[in-house]
């Protein structure tokens, strides 16, 4: 009988646990709008912590992305006498699959990691409480700057990452393989449409909010000791990296 009173336990929790999490995201936009008329210096330094901080890991990784879709490009398409079609190739992976995904991957272990040890530390040394008995609502003050600097942040870093990817791209098939400069932009641009360039958007629209959500409910509900404050990091990582995937599958299946 123990194994199905696990079980039981387990949906307990796991409904519990979402219904807290819907009512944490409810509390979290009604306070949006206020937070963004009275403290929208906050956000903006939000913005650059999980943003600007984080422009030479994303210019890094997006670089060399890049360049390994031009190689993996030009081996798979001159098989087929296609390799001025590199190009093209490189845009639909990165716009449309990879720019958003590795870009929130890479966001969820720097910035999601940071904001979720910064809220659980401000928690394990009683800040939060603090907060609360000066009349400071905690919530205004500290998720939600920290949640909308990376909603903000997210879809710019993701162009970020697909605009040096496209460089990297057209360094390695241009310069180093010798692919033609006039091909390789002129047959990408015909073959984007603006729906999968609206797909990449909203991509990183939907992850970055995913990802800051997640960091934010992990680091406020946090259990208030070092040990707790370590395992919510890991557990921004991981479960964002699942989310992430999940809500990637079903945008894809929309804009099919």
């Amino acid at each position: 009988m123990s194994l199905p009173r696990e079980i039981y336990q387990t949906l307990v929790q796991f409904v519990r646990t979402f219904g807290a999490f819907i009512l944490f995201f409810v509390e979290l936009l009604m306070h949006t709008p206020l937070t963004l008329k009275r403290r929208f210096g906050l956000v903006v330094a939000q913005v650059h912590n999980t943003g600007t901080l984080s422009l030479v890991i994303i210019m890094v990784c997006g670089l060399f992305v890049g360049a390994v879709l031009g190689l993996q490009g030009f081996a798979n398409l001159s098989r087929f006498n296609a390799e001025d079609t590199v190009g093209t190739f490189a845009a639909f992976a990165l716009i449309k699959e990879l720019g958003p995904v590795i870009t929130a991957l890479l966001f969820a272990g720097r910035a999601g990691t940071a904001l979720a040890s910064e809220i659980g530390l401000m928690k394990a040394t009683d800040q939060l409480s603090a907060m609360e008995m000066m009349a400071v609502n905690p919530m205004r003050r500290v998720v939600v700057p920290r949640f909308l600097g990376g909603c903000i942040a997210m879809p710019l870093l993701t162009a970020v990452f697909s605009a040096i990817g496209l460089y990297g791209a057209h360094l390695v098939g241009v310069s180093l393989l010798g692919v033609d400069v006039g091909s390789f932009w002129q047959q990408m641009q015909q073959a984007l449409s603006p729906k999968d360039i609206e797909e990449g958007i909203v991509k990183s629209i939907v992850f970055g909010g995913a990802a800051s959500l997640v960091a934010v409910w992990e680091g406020y509900n946090c259990v208030p000791t070092a040990e707790g404050v370590g395992r919510a990091t890991t557990r921004t990582v991981v479960i964002t990296a699942i989310v992430v995937l999940i809500l990637d599958f079903m945008i894809t299946a929309r804009y099919l």
